[in-house]
């Protein structure tokens, strides 16, 4: 499903729907992201002479006034759009094209068949040990180690350094980070409904927020 031609440069904000598939011309079923691209509104306009660089502000969604704050309504108000739930910055080379304060940004501005990267926060799984974390091959319960198969190991000599160095893969809280997937292909775009139809999986859970983005490559 490759085009000929990446399109210009464009970004969106999107709410992920959640995971489906679809299958292609060789009838083989292809995993893929249902995205609710949009609508969003320019929601403010910053230029280098007021902000000191050229980006425009995406807002998607709608929330009662009565849901947010007065300063935040004056904000959306100047814009002459709805307050949003989510708010993005991207640059003026990012969107590729001069928009002006409450314009509309839709998926009509990407293809089926070019490539993305897709922005959000991942799955946050809570405490976990190494082997889930770091993807570590556990010890050998072997030679009297019954109960070392998901365990570290050193991680530290008790003369010397005496420490354990900063940025130890160690067990922690794992997950609930900014995660960006590059290079990710459009299979579908469905104007109508504001839909992206992306080929696998997208960080972040159902109905959480992504920022998409034309990939450069």
């Amino acid at each position: 499903m490759k085009t000929e031609k990446q399109s210009e440069m464009a970004a969106i904000l999107g709410r992920k729907i959640g995971m489906t598939r679809i299958y292609n011309a060789n009838r083989e079923a292809v995993p893929c992201t249902v995205i609710q691209a949009g609508p969003c509104f320019v929601s403010q306009v910053k230029t280098a002479d007021n902000d000191g660089y050229e980006a425009y502000q995406l807002s998607i969604g709608e929330r009662k006034e009565a849901k947010v704050s007065k300063p935040v309504r004056g904000h959306y108000a100047r814009a002459g759009v709805t307050p949003g739930y989510k708010i993005a910055e991207f640059g003026k080379d990012v969107m590729g094209a001069d928009l002006e304060l409450g314009s509309p940004v839709n998926v009509e501005m990407f293809r089926e068949g070019e490539t993305v990267d897709v922005r959000g926060v991942s799955k946050g799984k809570g405490f976990a040990g190494v082997v889930k974390r770091h993807n570590f091959g556990g010890g050998s319960r072997t030679h009297g180690q019954s109960d070392r198969l998901r365990a570290p190991g050193s991680v530290g000599g008790a003369s010397d350094p005496s420490r354990t160095f900063k940025g130890t893969k160690m067990a922690g809280r794992m997950g609930g980070k900014t995660v960006r997937v590059k290079g990710v292909e459009i299979m579908k775009v469905i104007p109508e409904s504001n839909l992206l139809v992306i080929k696998g999986a997208v960080p972040g859970v159902n109905n959480s927020y992504v920022q998409i983005v034309s990939s450069n490559k």
